[in-house]
Protein backbone atom coordinates (compact mmCIF):
# COMPACT_ATOMS: atom_id res chain seq x y z
CA UNK A 1 0.00 0.00 0.00
CA UNK A 2 1.46 3.33 -0.95
CA UNK A 3 1.23 6.53 1.04
CA UNK A 4 -1.76 7.92 -0.91
CA UNK A 5 -3.75 4.71 -0.48
CA UNK A 6 -2.92 4.56 3.22
CA UNK A 7 -4.01 8.17 3.70
CA UNK A 8 -7.31 7.51 1.89
CA UNK A 9 -7.95 4.43 4.06
CA UNK A 10 -7.28 6.31 7.31
CA UNK A 11 -9.53 9.16 6.21
CA UNK A 12 -12.40 6.80 5.30
CA UNK A 13 -11.93 4.72 8.47
CA UNK A 14 -11.81 7.87 10.62
CA UNK A 15 -15.00 9.26 9.13
CA UNK A 16 -16.75 5.93 9.62
CA UNK A 17 -15.53 5.69 13.23
CA UNK A 18 -16.63 9.25 14.01
CA UNK A 19 -20.11 8.55 12.68
CA UNK A 20 -20.27 5.34 14.70
CA UNK A 21 -19.20 7.18 17.88
CA UNK A 22 -21.92 9.79 17.33
CA UNK A 23 -24.57 7.14 16.72
CA UNK A 24 -23.58 5.21 19.84
CA UNK A 25 -23.66 8.41 21.93
CA UNK A 26 -27.12 9.29 20.62
CA UNK A 27 -28.37 5.79 21.46
CA UNK A 28 -26.86 5.87 24.95
CA UNK A 29 -28.21 9.36 25.67
CA UNK A 30 -31.62 8.37 24.36
CA UNK A 31 -31.80 5.51 26.83
CA UNK A 32 -31.92 7.99 29.75
CA UNK A 33 -35.45 8.96 30.72
CA UNK A 34 -34.39 12.47 31.75
CA UNK A 35 -31.31 14.49 30.84
CA UNK A 36 -30.29 14.59 34.51
CA UNK A 37 -30.44 10.77 34.68
CA UNK A 38 -27.92 10.16 31.89
CA UNK A 39 -24.89 8.15 32.95
CA UNK A 40 -22.20 10.15 31.12
CA UNK A 41 -19.46 7.64 31.89
CA UNK A 42 -21.55 4.98 30.17
CA UNK A 43 -22.16 7.26 27.18
CA UNK A 44 -18.44 8.01 26.77
CA UNK A 45 -17.26 4.42 27.27
CA UNK A 46 -19.93 3.01 24.94
CA UNK A 47 -19.11 5.58 22.26
CA UNK A 48 -15.35 5.03 22.46
CA UNK A 49 -15.77 1.25 22.32
CA UNK A 50 -18.01 1.60 19.27
CA UNK A 51 -15.37 3.78 17.59
CA UNK A 52 -12.62 1.26 18.33
CA UNK A 53 -14.73 -1.59 16.97
CA UNK A 54 -15.44 0.46 13.86
CA UNK A 55 -11.72 0.94 13.21
CA UNK A 56 -11.06 -2.77 13.75
CA UNK A 57 -13.92 -3.68 11.41
CA UNK A 58 -12.52 -1.31 8.79
CA UNK A 59 -9.41 -3.48 8.58
CA UNK A 60 -11.59 -6.05 6.80
CA UNK A 61 -12.34 -3.51 4.08
CA UNK A 62 -14.10 -0.25 3.46
CA UNK A 63 -16.80 0.00 0.80
CA UNK A 64 -16.23 3.79 0.80
CA UNK A 65 -12.87 3.28 -0.89
CA UNK A 66 -12.50 1.60 -4.24
CA UNK A 67 -10.16 -1.36 -4.38
CA UNK A 68 -8.32 0.27 -7.25
CA UNK A 69 -7.68 3.35 -5.11
CA UNK A 70 -6.77 1.61 -1.83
Amino acid sequence: MNKTKTKAWFKAAGIRALRTVAQAAIAAIGSGTMFSNIDWKLVVSTSLLAGLLSILTSVAGLPETKESEV
